[in-house]
């Protein structure tokens, strides 16, 4: 039997993950990307849908400088966070606002996405007619599951250090993806550049 002078020299413990945690972590993202998926293919298309004012082959273009922007948040957001966790060669810590810089171009980005996509189930739905638009709407439902995932991980201290990293490339991967098949086929006169 050790002695309680012998219990204190244990090195502390990090709390771990409940399992419901774990799972909550795991089927909130899921239920979103499912219920993206849901919506957007259960949705009669309708090919006139406007957006801000904006009809027909023109709403091409303005999601495509829309998606662009959106793009650039993310790659922001990327930025800040290899900032903030010390991984950027040669940097100094990041200060105090960077992290709250973060969080608001976030919300910006999110924001950003919401018309992008309520305008493509709406107009669109969840379409496979080739393979570079079953890319794209299967990006949109991962989006939104990264995105819940990234938000469930943030405000978790007990999941495990991968999980954020993670969400966070996942969202945005999706995000440069989308923006690959989408954005950059319009400005590339409806095809796309090889990889």
């Amino acid at each position: 039997m050790s002695s309680p002078d012998h219990q204190d020299e244990r090195p502390a413990r990090k709390p771990t993950a409940r399992p419901a945690l774990i799972v909550l972590a795991v089927l909130l993202p899921f239920a979103a990307a499912v219920g993206v998926y849901e919506w957007a293919s259960h949705v009669t298309p309708d090919y006139n849908a406007g957006l801000f004012g904006v009809n027909g082959v023109d709403t091409f273009e303005l999601k495509a400088r829309l998606a662009t922007a959106l793009l650039g948040l993310a790659v922001i957001q990327l930025l800040l966070a290899l900032w903030m966790y010390g991984r950027v060669p040669g940097g100094r810590p990041a200060p105090k606002p960077v992290r709250t810089t973060h969080r608001v171009i976030g919300l910006l980005a999110f924001l950003l996405s919401l018309p992008i996509a309520i305008h493509c189930i709406t107009a669109y739905g969840f379409e496979t007619t080739n393979a570079r638009v079953t890319i794209h709407s299967s990006c949109g439902c991962l989006l939104y599951g990264a995105f819940v995932a990234k938000v469930v991980v943030v405000r978790s201290r007990r999941l495990p250090g991968w999980a954020l990293p993670l969400a966070g490339s996942v969202l945005i991967c999706a995000i440069g993806v989308m923006w690959y098949s989408a954005a950059l086929w319009v400005f590339n006169g409806d095809t796309l550049p090889p990889v």
